[in-house]
């Protein structure tokens, strides 16, 4: 057992970008950042870094394969152990949701049966998968929503809409991408089912549930919010109905759209936080 491997496992960037972002979620929703907001950012960091942990437990055969410098199947960690570091930070980070409010600690619990569920078994899924994987990515905004009470939880929810739709087309889109690997691999997805142009379509259908949601703050945060998301949301309409022409996972490639994807969803993301902080100078009636 070495010391490094407890924290490579973890993705500690990734983890603590979770953190960041439930601290980021509760300012959307309030306006303002209060002392408690640390206890969001240790919660999720912990359950994150659990989750890519039991990941790598499940997927130990695999890396021995794929990603042989891995903490496990490089011999810094046993699976035994890595198995138990998981549950300790899961635990972990339950126990400091306690010290929030009963809706985090809902969250909280969901979300560490949510990872053991989709590392031991969902992963493999399909659909299934996808949708884990997206409610997952949007749970976080709703964990940091939560902190505020319910009045949190109105703004933050079409922030989280978005976050779950958009990632459920964009997870589509990637398996479409990867039809042939996965394939090779013996896994199962849902482009492999119904073929790459129908799941475009069924991603394309994902992406405007999102964009549907994210007109809603237009109601409390007022035109300038809705001129910025609307110029999000037609980049996002535009790139994914793109990639309902394409019949094989090349054109999905080449035209470029999951990484198109991501990087709208992040703009989205950028037009809430100037949302939010406008609101603060010029409140809104």
């Amino acid at each position: 057992m070495h010391l490094p491997g407890f924290i490579r496992i973890t993705r500690p960037a990734n983890a603590t970008i979770s953190g960041a972002t439930a601290i980021l979620a509760y300012f959307i929703a309030t306006g303002t950042l209060i002392p408690e907001t640390f206890l969001l950012f240790s919660a999720v960091l912990l359950i994150t870094a659990a989750g890519n942990t039991i990941n790598d437990v499940y997927d130990a055969a695999i890396d021995a394969i794929n990603r042989p410098d891995r903490p496990i199947p490089s011999g810094e960690l046993s699976i035994g152990t890595a198995y138990r570091y998981a549950l300790f930070l899961f635990l972990a980070g339950i126990v400091i949701s306690i010290f929030t409010n009963p809706i985090c600690l809902l969250i909280a619990v969901i979300n560490s049966i949510l990872l053991v569920l989709y590392a031991k078994t969902l992963k493999g899924v399909p659909v299934a998968g996808n949708l884990a994987v997206a409610y997952l990515s949007g749970s976080i905004f709703l964990f940091g929503g939560a902190l505020a009470g319910m009045g949190g939880l109105q703004i933050i929810l079409p922030l989280t809409g978005i976050t779950l739709f958009g990632t459920l087309a964009r997870e589509i889109l990637k398996d479409a991408e990867d039809i042939d690997g996965d394939a090779a691999g013996g896994a199962r997805t849902l482009p492999m089912i119904l073929g790459i142009q129908k799941s475009g379509k069924v991603a394309l259908a994902s992406a405007s549930i999102a964009v549907g949601v994210s007109i809603i703050p237009f109601v409390w945060w007022g035109l300038p919010y809705l001129v910025g998301i609307l110029v999000v949301d037609l980049f996002i309409l535009k790139i994914v109905f793109d990639a309902t022409r394409c019949t094989t996972p090349a054109c999905i490639r080449e035209i470029l759209v999951t990484t198109h994807l991501k990087y709208a969803m992040y703009v989205a993301l950028i037009v809430f936080t100037v949302a939010s902080g406008m609101e603060i100078f010029i409140p809104i009636d």
